[in-house]
């Protein structure tokens, strides 16, 4: 088996081929948002190989990144009608199953393993029968998400260091009553215009992902990188429901083993990005700083609740128990 890509209509494909005797019955199509050197997309291309080679080349995977197939929403609606197959896609399900908010709550997840517990646990499971429920396509892996950061100029260690810092955050009324809890004076902006308004003042801190503090560079107008991980999330690769009803028993147990090793696959790729990214930010002088994340949690835990819909809400204040 070999992977050749060709780029037609703009769109890169990751065209999985195979030299067996058996003749290639079908293709599925997998877009989604990511760049080419973005892990989820090396874990589909991973997906796709491992799953032509457990059905002897019978099934194939076109991989279009960079939104080339369609945005997130497009993506979700065209597997509900049937015309897209797979994605990868998160807490946006949360507009059709509520429990899919669960995938990103601010201080819900204490660490990486605690977060692995919820998703492959009990509560996982729910998460994903409503989403096969509601919104007619199947999650078969799961990808972690890099924790968000805030960056600053000064060193933060607990709420009461951010003394009303003015902060940018993304325009999610959780995120923005979640700060301004802690004590912080948040505000949505566009992400293009953060840089800018770090550097002449308008605002003094953003927070991000290590991997989007990197390449934003912003690290050439913020010195300290101040480990809340306040958000740590997950994002599922999917199957349209109506796709997987098609495929025959062996064909879904090949399916569901390609999932499970690109899922180990982009774990790894994950843990090796972590990595890279905190070295290349101390290497352009950015110094990372511990901070009392039980402060944090305890003193945004009110807005959390407050924001979460009551279905999810006792799972939630659960998460913050353990």
């Amino acid at each position: 088996m070999n992977i050749t890509r060709t780029l037609a209509g703009g769109a890169l494909l990751a065209t999985i081929l195979s030299t067996s005797v058996f003749a290639q019955e079908r293709t599925l199509q997998l877009g989604h948002l990511a760049n080419e050197d973005n892990s989820w997309h090396l874990a589909a291309v991973k997906f796709g190989e491992e799953l032509s080679a457990l059905t002897d080349g019978r099934i194939a995977v076109e991989v279009f990144p960079n939104e080339s197939l369609g945005k997130e929403i497009d993506l979700i609606n065209g597997m509900q009608l049937g015309t897209v197959d797979m994605t990868i896609t998160g807490e946006s399900l949360q507009n059709w199953a509520p429990m899919a908010a669960l995938l990103a709550v601010p201080y819900g997840y204490k660490s990486i393993e605690h977060m692995d517990e919820v998703a492959s646990g009990e509560i996982g499971d729910q998460i994903k029968a409503q989403i096969i429920e509601k919104v007619q396509i199947r999650p078969i892996a799961y990808f972690a998400r890099g924790a968000r950061e805030l960056t600053s100029n000064r060193p933060i260690t607990s709420p009461d260091d951010l003394n009303g810092l003015k902060m940018r955050v993304p325009n999610v009324p959780l995120f923005i009553d979640v700060w301004s809890a802690l004590g912080a004076s948040p505000g949505p902006m566009a992400f293009s215009e953060v840089f800018t308004s770090l550097q002449n003042g308008t605002i003094d801190a953003q927070e991000n992902p290590l991997a989007l503090i990197r390449s934003a560079s912003f690290y050439e107008v913020q010195s300290h990188v101040n480990l809340t991980d306040h958000v740590r999330s997950w994002i599922y690769l999917t199957i349209a429901e109506s796709t997987w009803q098609d495929l025959s028993a062996d064909d879904q147990k090949a399916v569901m083993e390609a999932a499970a090793r690109a899922q180990a696959y982009e774990r790894e790729l994950f843990q090796e990005s972590l990595a890279s990214d905190r070295t290349f930010l101390e290497d352009n002088g950015m110094t990372f700083v511990e901070v009392d994340n039980a402060a944090f949690a305890a003193k945004a835990k009110d807005a959390v609740l407050a924001n979460v819909s009551d279905e999810i809400k006792p799972i939630v204040e659960k998460l913050f128990a353990d």
